[in-house]
């Protein structure tokens, strides 16, 4: 919402704060100022001037010659514009050095068609008061009878053609905030400065006769929808434009002016944040109002002249015979005002939020009025709203007051009563807010504080009907809150929580975090399979076995994770999507003794596990896609474990390996472990298997024991510093037998090169010319640093060539010893 701070100011005298600074306080407050602008700047650089000659340009005919007195001296100005005023009039003269924002310029003297020209005489466009280039064709003329001394700057002259504007962003539990009444009874609660909402005004001519009774009869057929219609009409009005001030105020704020009827409706608006309604009376059939549901398939043309068809739940606002407006929403076309309006009815009305909502969805109408009816406004505030209405046309329009409201519909329901405990105060804060104190800022709030001697720690709270947010004693509690400020909360600790050896991320989501972090999407599978589902998957039999089941898809209760996710990759691929990567985390179910009796009456106990599933290619690039392969499965179940252990995991294979994993490919499986810890296994998933599932390409799969991750995950992630020391570092190439694993090879190393070893890293593997056969090359990087130079920089040092030398010869050693490894070129 756009506020000014000429408004608020004017609604709260006594506020001494700049706009800056109020801007700051709102938004500390909970009403976030987005932005702050300045209207009419230029209003400042320019003056009031009197014309007082005016000539035809000697060589041009499109071009006047203009004198003007600007204040004790005249000066002349070639103007173009059509709507010079004969002498007497005034207008708005740009001095030598002015600048003009909207025009892009600043002023100097110009010789046009052989006259100089000592200003230039301002449009309201090139003055930035209004937008558009359409509307600013012609220079600014003030009003006849224009009070302004000669020479005084427009924006002391005419103070609402300068404002600085604030941008809110208005929440939706604050309607009361989308109004300057509301706002500015926020601010004078938050600087604690007396505020009263201005009273309607009294109307200047009242019509003789008849009240409103003899012009206007309203019935409501839905009160659930409308529980509050409220009618006012002036008569004998005149629609004209709208003077100058009332122009500038909407336009400032973003609304376009229309005429002096229109202008008043939306300066009410912005007011009090209740939308109110302009109708001509002529137009109605007998003056008749009738609030209905629509009837499907009627037709309403909106004031954006489009046609809609509407529906049963909408709700209507017709003359007994047609719509004349969406209720809360836009008026009809066929009802508006225009220039030969001569009667107006006024509506003030309350529409249920949720009814406004859904007209405006359905519509595509997101207007003014149904940005506030669908957070709801101030029912109580019907009456007030039409006298000011109608006594503010009756002053800008020349019109006269009828006299009488009519005011349809039920009662407002009673305010809210709401207990406030200062204890409860404390709770939530953790701070003590003294109870004058409380109730001084709910009462500037607009509430009714109610307290009892018997009870000086508690205290009764009516909310106001402008405050439909203010439901429970949290409420109130926030309230308390905003205004007594957060910034003078102190920063202290409420309690020291220890971590007793338990991270406080549980280890599952530190295992999904990590694989969603690795490009893996998580799946939510059943956790009942059927029994075939689980055998060819080569899962243990289950152990929990449904006597009712609902179907045989259903029957047990999981002891894999597996044939969920392969269901899911399999449904996948037959729509379309080849590449698959998922993964879940959840519940498997087992026995409690292995091979035993599954009806021996043991309970079965519940393990964690993670099972990744992987099919397609891998991210290609700039180059051309490839099928994944089971390096692919062991890069992400080393990097997972990585993320989550920060230990180093090693890889096992062989004979014994395979025949525990049937459901595998023999030649692309491993387990994995880390400090005599099984945690898992990899690989591709038997041919078998994906023929059954009918796959074309491999899969492959990850599956890990999240329970035996807990036993070594650290309570929380370990980090040492960069070390400030560089490492030394060699290589060695190495021809070693088959049977011999690179992962034993590495470790081997470790252990010989001691504590100055800092890393090992395998970086190439040879088999070819110059290899013997049932051997291979592996060439390994090996990086030695002072282990102090990340934990005690202080005292570490450089390791010379002599340490470095002395710890690879004792690692060469180790591989000849115990591995039968020798160096290549050695």
């Amino acid at each position: 919402m756009k506020a000014s701070y000429a408004w608020i100011s004017s609604l709260v005298p006594q506020l001494k704060a700049s706009p800056e600074a109020l801007a700051a306080r709102l938004t500390c407050s909970g009403l976030e100022v987005e932005e702050i602008s300045v209207y009419g700047a230029a209003s400042r650089a320019v003056v009031v001037a009197e014309v007082v000659k005016l000539a035809p340009h000697p060589t041009r005919a499109r071009l006047s010659l203009v004198t003007v007195d600007r204040g004790g001296a005249t000066q002349t100005v070639v103007c173009g514009a059509p709507n010079v005023p004969p002498p007497g009039r005034k207008v708005v003269l740009a001095p030598l050095g002015a600048v003009l924002p909207g025009a892009g310029l600043t002023v100097a003297p110009r010789t046009i068609a052989g006259v100089m020209s000592e200003g230039m005489l301002c449009s309201e466009v090139e003055l930035g008061l209004v937008a558009g280039a359409g509307k600013g064709a012609g220079i600014l003329v003030l009003p006849a009878g224009f009070g302004a001394a000669n020479g005084t700057s427009l924006s002391q002259a005419l103070p609402a053609s300068c404002d600085t504007i604030f941008e809110i962003g208005v929440t939706p539990n604050r309607p009361d905030a989308l109004g300057h009444i509301g706002l500015a009874r926020e601010v004078a609660a938050l600087y604690a400065l007396p505020f009263q909402p201005p009273p309607p005004d009294a109307p200047p001519r009242v019509a003789a006769g008849a009240g409103i009774e003899a012009l206007a009869q309203v019935s409501i057929e839905d009160s659930e929808r409308c529980p509050h219609y409220g009618v006012a009409a002036v008569v004998d009005v005149t629609v004209a434009p709208s003077p100058l001030w009332l122009r500038y105020r909407l336009e400032s704020l973003g609304v376009r002016a229309i005429n002096n009827v229109v202008d008043v409706t939306n300066l009410i608006l912005m007011e009090h944040g209740h939308p109110i309604h302009a109708f001509d009376l002529d137009k109605l059939s007998a003056g008749r109002v009738v609030v209905r549901r629509a009837r499907a398939g009627e037709k309403l043309t909106t004031l954006d002249g489009v046609e809609r068809t509407l529906v049963a739940d909408d709700l209507l606002i017709t003359d007994g015979e047609r719509p004349i407006a969406l209720a809360g929403v836009m008026g009809g076309q066929d009802s508006e005002i225009d220039d030969n309006s001569k009667r107006v009815l006024i509506e003030c009305a309350y529409f249920d939020p949720r009814g406004v909502r859904r007209s405006a969805r359905r519509h595509g109408l997101h207007s003014e009025a149904s940005h506030r009816f669908e957070r709801g406004i101030d029912p109580r505030g019907v009456p007030d709203v039409l006298a000011q209405s109608a006594s503010l046309i009756t002053r800008l329009c020349a019109g006269k007051a009828v006299m009488g409201t009519i005011l349809a519909g039920v009662d407002p329901a009673p305010l809210r009563r709401i207990a406030l405990r200062l204890a409860r105060v404390k709770q939530l804060l953790g701070i003590e807010v003294e109870a004058t104190e409380a109730a001084a800022i709910l009462t500037r709030l607009g509430c009714e504080v109610q307290r009892s001697e018997s009870s000086p720690d508690s205290m009764q709270v009516l909310a106001p009907s402008h405050r439909p947010d203010l439901l429970r004693e949290e409420d109130l509690v926030e309230e308390v809150m905003r205004v007594y400020g957060i910034d003078r909360v102190p920063t202290a600790p409420r309690a020291v929580l220890p971590l007793a050896g338990r991270s406080t991320v549980s280890i599952a989501d530190r295992v999904r975090q990590a694989a969603a972090g690795l490009g893996l999407s998580e799946a939510l599978t059943y956790g009942f399979v059927a029994p075939a589902e689980l055998a060819r998957v080569g899962a243990p039999p289950a152990c929990v076995i449904l006597k009712n089941p609902l179907t045989v898809e259903r029957s047990v209760m999981r002891t894999s994770l597996l044939p969920g996710l392969l269901d899911a990759l399999a449904r996948a691929r037959r729509h379309g999507v080849n590449d698959v990567r998922l993964f879940s985390v959840a519940r498997t179910f087992h026995t409690r003794v292995s091979g035993a009796d599954l009806d021996d009456g043991a309970l079965p106990y519940e393990r964690m596990d993670f099972v990744a599933v992987m099919c397609g290619h891998r991210g290609a690039g700039l180059e051309q896609k490839k099928p994944l392969d089971v390096y692919d499965a062991k890069g992400l179940a080393l990097e997972l474990l990585a993320r989550v252990l920060f230990r180093k995991v090693t890889l096992r294979t062989g004979q014994d390996v395979v025949a525990r994993y049937g459901q595998l490919h023999p030649r692309a499986l491993a387990e994995l472990w880390a400090e005599d810890v099984l945690l898992g296994q990899l690989g591709a998933l038997h041919p078998d298997v994906t023929d059954e599932l009918g796959l074309d390409d491999a899969c492959y799969v990850v599956a890990l024991n999240v329970d035996a991750l807990k036993k070594l995950a650290p309570v929380t992630p370990q980090y040492r510093p960069i070390p400030v020391l560089p490492a030394s570092s060699r290589d060695l190439a190495l021809l070693v037998h088959e049977d011999v694993a690179a992962g034993t090879v590495e470790q081997t190393m470790l252990n010989a090169a001691g504590e100055l070893c800092e890393a090992v890293e395998l970086f190439d593997v040879f088999r070819g010319k110059g290899v013997a056969p049932d051997h291979r090359s592996l060439a390994f990087h090996l990086r030695f640093r002072d282990p102090k130079a990340a934990t005690d920089p202080d005292h570490a040092r450089t390791l010379t060539d002599k340490e470095v030398d002395r710890c690879t010869q004792a690692v060469v050693k180790a591989l000849r010893d115990e591995l039968g490894a020798t160096v290549r070129g050695g």
